[in-house]
């Protein structure tokens, strides 16, 4: 708790943390239980089936899942008097120093944490996140 204190203690900028969840697909999970069934006893059977029925259930009801947590860091710029080039090195030199300052942080912490290096995989990540919105609000 002390290195979550840290971080926002030292992080005296503005960020949004986006978090996504997913439902696990469990099915390979429930195939392993279903194939030791036929050399199990009978009482060992009837306890697995309960179990595959109840983490269904959990599953269903969005208990199971995992999830996944995305900070995005915002820049402003204040000068508009400058030159295009000047700043995009100022928002790369601003935006690295908040990002490894939050990294460090939450590696304290005990988290991963990976950053998203390409385009395709942040237009990835929108797309699961805008296409689950627009699937739950149907």
């Amino acid at each position: 708790m002390n290195s979550y204190r840290i971080l926002f203690k030292t992080c005296n900028f503005d960020f949004q943390v986006l978090i996504q969840s997913n439902k696990e697909d469990l099915s390979n999970h429930f195939s392993k239980i279903e194939d030791n069934l036929k050399i199990e006893e009978k009482n060992i059977q009837d306890i697995s089936l309960k179990y595959i029925e109840y983490i269904k259930k959990l599953n269903n009801e969005k208990k199971s899942s995992s999830k996944n947590y995305y900070i995005i860091i915002n820049y402003l710029n204040k000068n508009e008097n400058i030159e295009e080039l000047e700043i995009f090195n100022n928002a790369k030199e601003s935006l690295n120093n908040k990002y490894f300052k939050i990294k460090d942080s939450l590696s304290r912490c005990g988290n991963i944490v990976d950053n998203i290096s390409t385009a395709e995989e942040l237009k990835s990540i929108l797309f699961s996140f805008f296409n689950n919105r627009i699937y739950f609000n149907n």
